[in-house]
């Protein structure tokens, strides 16, 4: 029992409805960290090229892109943890949702993509092993 005495507190707990509700809004804000993504990715082969000629006053019209890109990544990420939501994955657009379930806390499980939450694991697993919410009610 001694691992979960270091868990952290979970400031806010989420009904299956409420989890489902903040979906749209998680869509936006994570379709908006995957384009600020792609554009980094873009910007940053630009970024290495102007920074290798930045001794002889080369720059980069990137540069603020790569910048509003950046702010744009923290920006959203910051907003969906202020909401209690946990971003596992950035990639798959993978967040967890602390849940009571049974008397105990677990993690509700959605991904970019899913239009509800259908799945739910355990605080110590992960994706991988997440079981679905129907086969256990």
């Amino acid at each position: 029992m001694g691992q979960h005495d270091d868990q952290e507190q979970h400031e806010r707990l989420f009904t299956l409805a409420e989890a489902n509700r903040l979906i749209p809004q998680l869509n936006s804000r994570l379709n908006s960290v995957k384009q600020a993504k792609a554009a980094l990715v873009r910007t940053k082969e630009d970024i290495k090229k102007a920074s290798a000629r930045a001794e002889y006053g080369g720059g980069s019209a990137m540069g603020p892109l790569y910048i509003s890109s950046l702010q744009q990544v923290s920006n959203n990420i910051q907003a969906i943890q202020e909401l209690g939501v946990l971003v596992k994955d950035l990639d798959m657009g993978l967040c967890d949702f602390p849940h009571l379930r049974e008397g105990r806390v677990v993690f509700l499980c959605w991904k970019l993509g899913e239009d509800e939450i259908r799945w739910w694991h355990e605080t110590t697993t992960g994706y991988k092993d997440r079981l679905s919410l129907e086969d256990s009610v």
